[in-house]
């Protein structure tokens, strides 16, 4: 079980990789698996491909599955953050009053248990009524030296998740934590399942748009974005289906473009890094 270990300054890059590694190699899991995303601009967005991101939300369609941006907005709602015009006050209130309340009567079935955004936001127990990222940022606020295990949050909770259904949709992503470096803050997520086709994309896009909110409201840069995964598996339809073809075409072209410019970028250098797998 030696994971798989992906690294890219492009988001639909490192998508691709697993998606591709699954594609090419036996099986329909990868576990455990480990993606650093580090290619973030100024304001903390990640790089992407727009051809990979339009064949995968086609395929979603097809699937009757929610959009990329829809599993991204319930990690970090960024439409809000865009109203709320910089105020993270103003951003919580208008998602515990009326966007998550909204959300979840839209979809009981999908989301009755809960969004992990809500869970960062309204855990149900601890200091700040439970926002935990108000927590986080007001302590850092006070003294940027506090220990470093303070900066993290929970979206899983035992009281409520322990449960003996055979199968729940909530929550996959168990934990976050925030590092701030000399460079840059640095985010870390942990999930005992993910679903590649369902909600990878999403996820990775939403955890960045997290960690760029907390980086600004913590005065830096967001420099990189680490995610583990328990269990990684494609799901929703074999790998030989025909309904993926423009995707893995997409998923292609992209990991070679990106092995081509960073072969120009270091001549007659191998490409390092970018995948390890087991054998």
């Amino acid at each position: 079980m030696t994971p798989l270990f992906i690294t890219s300054d492009n988001l639909s890059a490192a998508w691709s990789r697993v998606y591709l590694h699954i594609l090419d190699h036996p099986g329909k899991e990868i576990s455990p698996l480990i993606v650093s995303i580090t290619g973030f601009d100024k304001d903390g967005r990640p790089q992407e491909d727009a051809s990979v991101r339009a064949a995968l939300d086609a395929v979603l369609t097809g699937m009757e599955a929610v959009s990329v941006d829809d599993a991204a907005f319930t990690i970090f709602p960024q439409r809000l953050w865009l109203m709320a015009r910089g105020d993270r006050k103003r951003l919580f209130q208008m998602y515990c009053d009326w966007a998550f309340p909204s959300y979840q009567k839209s979809n009981r079935k999908l989301n009755g248990r809960g969004l992990y955004f809500e869970r960062l936001v309204k855990f149900g127990s601890g200091p700040e009524s439970g926002n935990q990222l108000e927590w986080i940022l007001s302590q850092y606020e006070k003294s940027p030296a506090i220990r470093r295990s303070m900066l993290q949050a929970s979206v899983f909770d035992p009281a409520r998740d322990h449960v003996a259904q055979a199968q729940v949709v909530f929550p996959c992503l168990q934990h976050v934590s925030f590092l701030p470096t000399k460079n840059g803050l640095a985010m870390n997520a942990f999930y005992a399942t993910q679903q590649l086709l369902y909600r990878a994309y999403g996820n990775f896009l939403g955890l960045a748009q997290l960690g760029a909110f907390m980086a600004h409201e913590m005065g830096m840069p967001l420099v990189q974005l680490n995610l583990t995964a328990g269990v990684e598996k494609l799901d929703g339809m074999p790998k030989t289906s025909r309904k993926l073809d423009l995707l893995t075409a997409a998923a292609r072209a992209c990991v070679s473009a990106e092995d081509a410019a960073e072969q120009a970028a270091r001549p007659g250098t191998a490409r390092e890094g970018k995948a390890v797998a087991a054998a």
